[in-house]
């Protein structure tokens, strides 16, 4: 069959190029995740929308098609979905530290936590790394891990579940892998923070974006798509608020937008005492020590928190109306 007629859409230029339909982009994505297509064209499709950019139309076509072919783990209840795909360069990734914290409030208020991701770049510290460095320390492990070889058979209250992104789809693994072949992203970068790879009903994705323009695309495709979930600029890249001073936080749920949290003005007074190492020994100590009561929690993190656990109590009261 062949996604050439899509290509040939897209690939006009920036100014040339036309936008797919939903129902346009789910074909093209399915073919490319079924392998059905030629590595050639796999790499004209990610030039092509590197170029052109994705539409909200175009992105909730791409997550239907990732949906509908997604290895799902099963959770009876609430699940709170953080993807981390983007690792540290110049900061601690702290992303393990916010999954912690809320399977500790998870154990209270009923909800189980899922992080799925990969390294996508072999230049920065990964989160799945300061996990398992972590996971060393703890008296018993910290996280159950839904790699190859292993299952989870559910995503209980309380519990936190770490998925690689191959068990999830390797399909969507070896999309993410073409960056390294060709140094630019593509739309599975995109989509890997907006999809829901568990079961659950009442599942809230915690999404990121790194630059402003993302902000917008990404509130009209959770609109459309009717998700719940909440939107901040990551901590590059990663879905925590960034420890030294509180982002905008957005929160969605079944797709009905509301402001949690305005950026912040003025300059920071307090700032919080964070590893001056970023390697993955150095990050769990600091989160080991944290979850210890022997550092504070920063600022931002606990508040980041407390709007996850706001969000949650919509979803559990609210219907969805699709």
């Amino acid at each position: 069959m062949g996604i050439a007629k899509y290509i040939k859409e897209i690939g006009r230029g920036k100014d040339g190029a036309r936008a797919l339909t939903r129902e346009q982009a789910t074909d093209l994505m399915g073919q490319v995740l079924d392998d059905t297509v030629t590595d050639l064209e796999i790499g004209g499709f990610c030039l092509a929308m590197r170029i052109k950019g994705e539409t909200p139309q175009e992105m909730a076509g791409f997550l239907d098609a990732v949906h509908a072919r997604l290895h799902r783990l099963p959770a009876q209840g609430p699940v709170v979905i953080i993807p981390s795909y983007n690792g540290a360069r110049r900061l601690p990734v702290l992303t393990p530290l916010l999954a912690a914290l809320l399977a500790r409030e998870g154990a209270q208020h009923g909800f189980g936590v899922l992080m799925h991701g990969c390294a996508t770049e072999d230049t920065r510290i990964s989160a799945q790394s300061v996990l398992q460095a972590l996971d060393s320390m703890q008296k018993r492990p910290l996280a159950q891990w839904n790699v190859a070889g292993a299952a989870i058979n559910n995503i209980a209250d309380g519990s936190l579940v770490f998925a690689s992104t191959e068990s999830l789809s390797p399909a969507l693994k070896r999309l993410l892998d073409v960056r390294r072949a060709v140094g630019l992203r593509n739309p599975a970068h995109s989509l890997v923070k907006l999809m829901n790879p568990s079961t659950s009903a009442q599942a809230l994705i915690i999404s990121s974006y790194t630059h402003p323009e993302y902000l917008l695309s990404m509130t009209e495709t959770l609109q459309l798509t009717g998700c719940s979930a909440m939107l901040l600029r990551g901590t590059e890249g990663e879905a925590v608020a960034d420890a030294r001073r509180a982002p905008q936080m957005d929160g969605f749920v079944h797709g009905q937008h509301t402001l949690l949290q305005a950026a912040p003005t003025g300059s920071t007074v307090h700032l919080p005492e964070l590893p001056k190492a970023i390697d993955a020994q150095t990050t769990a100590q600091y989160i080991h020590e944290v979850l210890q009561a022997q550092r504070p929690v920063p600022t931002p993190i606990a508040q980041q928190v407390e709007h996850i656990l706001h969000l949650l109590r919509q979803i559990k009261t609210q219907q969805d109306p699709r």
